[in-house]
C-alpha cells in the first residue's frame, strides 16, 4: 500500500512513518510533503497514492487548500492537534480524523477502517470518473451558425473566442472567420467544456490556446493577451482574477 503524509512537523512525521511500518511491513511512504505548496507540486506531478495522512494545519496554510487547487482521488485520514475542522475535514475525501498526539492503537484502528471502506471508495471513484466523462461528452463539439444563407457546422475546438456587444454574440475563430449566432453568450458559456473555456468577464469567453499573454492592471485586474486581434481590450476582474489563474494552470 502506498502512502503520503503530508506533515510540517518532522518528529510527527517521523513518528507517524515508524507507526505505519510497524503496524503493517507492507506499507510503503512515497514522501512526506511540509507545506501546501510542495503537496500542490507534487499531486501535480504524481499519481494519486493509496490512502493519504494530512495534517490540517501547515505552515503555509491548511491543507484544504490543496485540495481545492488539485484533484486528489485517494482516501484521507487527517491527523491534528486540533478539533474543530472535523466538519470541514470531511467535506474532502476524509474517512477518518485523528487527534495528536499519535497513538499506534488508534492509527491501527483508521487502517482497519480504510481496509474495509477502500473498495466501496474505489467503486465510488469509479462512478464518478464515468459520470464526469458522461458530462463532458455532452459539451457541444460544433455550433451550427446562419452564414451567407447558408449552416454552417462550427468545430468548438476552432474557436479562439466569444464576444457579446450590443447584444450582438459573435464566434471568432482561430483562422480569423467571424461567425454571428443567435445564442446568447450565458448560453454558449453551459454549453462549453470549462476545462477548455473560460468567462472571462460579461463580453469575453476565451479559449484557452488563444491566450499569449497575461498583464497585471490596475486594482489587482488582469488583461489577457490572445493570439488573434480582439474587438476590445479583455480585462478579468481582481474577483475573477484568482480562478482564471488557477484555470489556466489547469
Amino acid at each position: 500500500m502506498n502512502v503520503i503524509i503530508i506533515e510540517d512537523e518532522r518528529k510527527t512525521a517521523r513518528e507517524l512513518q515508524d507507526i505505519l511500518t510497524s503496524i503493517d511491513s507492507e506499507i510503503r511512504i512515497l514522501g512526506v510533503l511540509p507545506s501546501v505548496a510542495s503537496a500542490i507540486r507534487w499531486f501535480r506531478e504524481n499519481p494519486a497514492p493509496d490512502l493519504i495522512f494530512s495534517d490540517i494545519q501547515l505552515g503555509d496554510g491548511l491543507c484544504f487548500e490543496i485540495y481545492r487547487e488539485v484533484a486528489v482521488n485517494a482516501p484521507i485520514i487527517f491527523c491534528t492537534a486540533f478539533d474543530q475542522y472535523a466538519i470541514q475535514s470531511f467535506e474532502s475525501n476524509s474517512i477518518d480524523y485523528i487527534l495528536k498526539p499519535l497513538e499506534e492503537a488508534v492509527v491501527e484502528r483508521s487502517l482497519k477502517k480504510y481496509h474495509r471502506i477502500k473498495d466501496h471508495f474505489n467503486t465510488y471513484q469509479q462512478s464518478l470518473n464515468k459520470a464526469m466523462t458522461q458530462v463532458e461528452s455532452a459539451y457541444r463539439q460544433t455550433i451550427l451558425v446562419h452564414y451567407r444563407e447558408k449552416m454552417v457546422p462550427v468545430k468548438v475546438a476552432d474557436l479562439a473566442f466569444i464576444h457579446a456587444a450590443n447584444g450582438v454574440v459573435t464566434l471568432h475563430t482561430r483562422n480569423g472567420q467571424d461567425y454571428t449566432i443567435q445564442y446568447t453568450i450565458d448560453q454558449l458559456e453551459n454549453m462549453l467544456n470549462r476545462n477548455d473555456f473560460f468567462r472571462a468577464n460579461r463580453q469575453f469567453i476565451l479559449h484557452r490556446e488563444s491566450i499569449t499573454d497575461i498583464e497585471h492592471y490596475f486594482n489587482r485586474r488582469l488583461i489577457i493577451k490572445t493570439n488573434c486581434k480582439t474587438p476590445e481590450k479583455i480585462i478579468v476582474s481582481r474577483l475573477k482574477a484568482q480562478d482564471f489563474l488557477r484555470w489556466i494552470e489547469l
